[in-house]
């Protein structure tokens, strides 16, 4: 059997990349697979702190992103991932089985940590225990990742393998990656070589999903680039890092590839390329965030939808648990 898991952090700002790295991806992926889990990793936010009330707020906005976008709660299992605690409780047996040099090679760590990493949370060092245990408590076959997490999933699957040595079964699955096409990794609007950001202090450098026409097409006007005309073909982005990543979104959200964009704007300005990819963004995000709006003012649907969506993913999370338990050796009632 072949299941989806995958995960977004609610931590404010759900921006393009988010959409276009993930959510979106989804909403093909329930047509391909008839297993499908999409969480709100609440748990890995507070890996850092978070304003509780910001907290509940954020986590509501991402499950209406994923319904606005078309995540249907009928076919899938959309919750939040503290409501169902085996992720906790497969994460510590995690722990216990995971390296420290696994988790010291974790290059997220190092970026997020920064220079005084001795002030970091236990949590954000381990937290790539958790997002193991976040696929295998369901024994999850398929994850869909951006670039950037692709070590975590390496991680993933060592701790799959070294668990199964060490009770000698065959009990977790190797986890398989999807990465998609166009955008994988969105970059910030600001700096194209860097990824597009909730955390970036310049509002200007991602576009939210909560923002206005006026203001999606602000920020593309004023997103950084080169001044050299779009190349011919893909080859000529190399080394225009800001000129590939807004190519790469309007490629993304126009469901083509780089070719074909760079073949009705080669030669062509940025003059007449941002207002073309500005309408091409309000075209595409529109009715989603306008969907978005109303069902953040209908918190109950909401929270129905994710109650749901735990008690579900709790069902098939219990009888993975038990076995756990027996293998491990524990008690139980």
């Amino acid at each position: 059997m072949k299941r989806i898991f995958s995960g977004v952090q609610p931590t404010g700002n759900l921006h393009l990349g988010n959409y276009l790295g993930a959510i979106r991806n989804w909403v093909r992926l329930q047509d391909d697979f008839d297993d499908c889990l999409f969480c709100v990793v609440d748990l890995h936010a507070v890996t850092v702190w978070q304003d509780p009330a910001d907290l509940k707020s954020n986590t509501r906005e991402v499950a209406a992103a994923m319904i606005a976008a078309g995540v249907d709660p009928a076919r899938n299992i959309i919750f939040n991932q503290s409501q169902v605690s085996a992720h906790a409780e497969l994460a510590w047996i995690f722990n216990c089985v995971a390296r420290l040099g696994w988790l010291d090679r974790m290059t997220q760590f190092k970026e997020k940590a920064g220079k005084d990493k001795q002030r970091a949370s236990v949590g954000l060092y381990a937290y790539p225990n958790l997002m193991a245990a976040d696929i295998l408590i369901y024994k999850g076959t398929h994850v869909p990742v951006g670039e950037d997490q692709k070590q975590h999933l390496e991680l993933a699957r060592d701790i799959a393998a070294k668990f199964n040595h060490d009770y000698g079964v065959d009990f977790f699955p190797v986890v398989e990656p999807l990465i998609f096409g166009s955008a994988t990794r969105v970059m910030s609007l600001k700096d194209g070589g860097a990824k597009m950001s909730k955390s970036d202090p310049s509002d200007n450098s991602r576009i939210n999903m909560t923002d206005s026409v006026d203001d999606i097409a602000k920020k593309i006007k004023k997103a950084r680039t080169d001044p050299e005309p779009l190349p011919g073909e893909a080859a000529g982005l190399a080394q225009r890092p800001e000129a590939a990543n807004l190519v790469g979104i309007y490629a993304a959200l126009a469901d083509t590839d780089i070719d074909a964009v760079l073949a009705e704007f080669g030669g062509q300005g940025f003059g007449a390329f941002k207002p073309a990819l500005a309408d091409m963004a309000v075209e595409k995000l529109s009715p989603i965030q306008d969907e978005m709006r109303r069902l953040m003012d209908d918190t109950d649907h909401v929270d129905g939808v994710l109650r749901s969506g735990a008690e579900k993913a709790a069902a098939l999370a219990a009888p993975i648990l038990a076995e756990v338990h027996d293998l491990v050796g524990f008690l139980r009632p």
